[in-house]
């Protein structure tokens, strides 16, 4: 290391677990204010996490981490096309790293994901056979679930199967293997995975028809004597636009079927959009109003942000027995996919910490939920 920037690197780490203390200490011990500690009788408090930071090559994501999260999430290295690159070859280089980071650090890790039809390997996109595509389909959950068995807490067993109007969507799965795909994944997961939690996921799930498709799946695998254990709403929302009374809901219709209710995906857009949901398929135009704010996001916007946060949290802690985790969908602003979709390169602020891994008036609004 170069022994001129060692000092400064000393000192910014430094200013970031002074800040965590939001000029606050807890009243038993000088740890800095923590999610995962304030929210720790409620539910988990999950992060997703890229590849720089499972190899621990950031020092403030290497702070930062494991003092605010118990769970987490891969960004991308668990999916198909990195996992399972060929036929024949299984690459679980970065899987086994993440286990034993968050092993170390003790964070449960969530898998994600066994069967999505997005980042799917090149090879399995060509095979023609539905034989052969059902022995990829079986063979890859099988061999993949059965390795981490008891190593991850949780898998996404399925990924985004559904159209917004609740109709199954027609993904390579769906053509290939009908619409028992759902279905047979969680069994064949059930039997490789027996220790390990199984979970549907998918994004606009707590819109009133995507959540009755979401309904109907679930009933129709339980129906089918297989185990689910949980259901993921992943929260990518838009700021002044949270839809509090559709998410409510869904949590006590999914409660109802005996599930755990999760938000795995969590941030919220302040950048201007012309659709909702998550599908990455989508795409918008550069125009000049896209980037509206290169520099920094306006003190009112914060604002907002915080209260938005503090009314989706508010909710969750009146949930808090049926509601199970929270997942953010990134570290930090920095690290956010929202900055390179729909729109590439933009500057994006949709989670509680900044690029500097500091708090945001979000974070002390979540925070002082607990604190009243």
């Amino acid at each position: 290391m170069n022994l001129i920037k060692f000092p400064l690197l000393l000192l910014s780490i430094c200013m970031l677990m002074a800040a965590c203390f939001s000029g606050k200490k807890n009243t038993t011990s000088n740890e800095p204010v923590s999610l995962k500690n304030v929210f720790k009788k409620d539910f988990g408090i999950g992060t997703a996490l890229n590849t720089e930071q499972i190899q621990e090559k950031d020092p403030k994501a290497a702070v930062l981490i494991p003092q605010q999260f118990n769970m987490a999430t891969p960004e991308n290295i668990m999916k198909a096309e990195i996992i399972h690159p060929q036929w024949d070859n299984y690459n679980y280089e970065l899987a086994d790293k993440m286990v034993s980071y968050c092993e170390k650090n003790n964070i449960k890790v969530n898998g994600h994901t066994l069967i999505w039809h997005s980042q799917l390997p090149l090879f399995a996109r060509r095979i023609q056979s539905v034989d052969s595509f059902k022995t990829f389909f079986t063979d890859h959950i099988k061999t993949i679930a059965s390795r981490y068995d008891g190593k991850v807490y949780s898998w996404d067993v399925v990924n985004e199967a559904l159209n917004e109007d609740g109709t199954m969507r027609k993904s390579v799965f769906l053509q290939k293997l009908g619409d028992d795909f759902v279905t047979e994944a969680f069994r064949t997961a059930q039997a490789a995975a027996p220790n390990t939690q199984l979970y549907y996921n998918d994004y606009n799930n707590e819109q009133p028809a995507k959540r009755a498709g979401c309904i109907a799946l679930i009933k129709k695998i339980q129906s089918a004597g297989v185990r689910i254990d949980g259901v993921g709403i992943q929260g990518h929302w838009h700021l002044g636009r949270i839809p509090l009374k559709d998410i409510e809901e869904s949590i006590i219709q999914y409660a109802a079927l005996g599930l755990q209710v999760m938000f795995t995906e969590l941030d919220i857009e302040v950048l201007p959009r012309n659709f909702q949901g998550a599908d990455v398929s989508q795409r918008m135009n550069t125009t000049a109003s896209s980037n509206p704010y290169p520099n920094g996001l306006p003190d009112s916007l914060q604002q907002k942000l915080a209260d938005d946060y503090a009314s989706l949290f508010k909710l969750f802690l009146k949930y808090k027995g049926k509601v199970t985790r929270v997942t953010f969908w990134g570290v930090n602003d920095g690290q956010s996919w929202l900055n390179g979709w729909p729109i590439r390169g933009r500057t994006n602020y949709p989670l509680l910490f900044d690029r500097n891994f500091l708090p945001k008036p979000a974070f002390n609004s979540v925070i002082a939920l607990k604190r009243k």
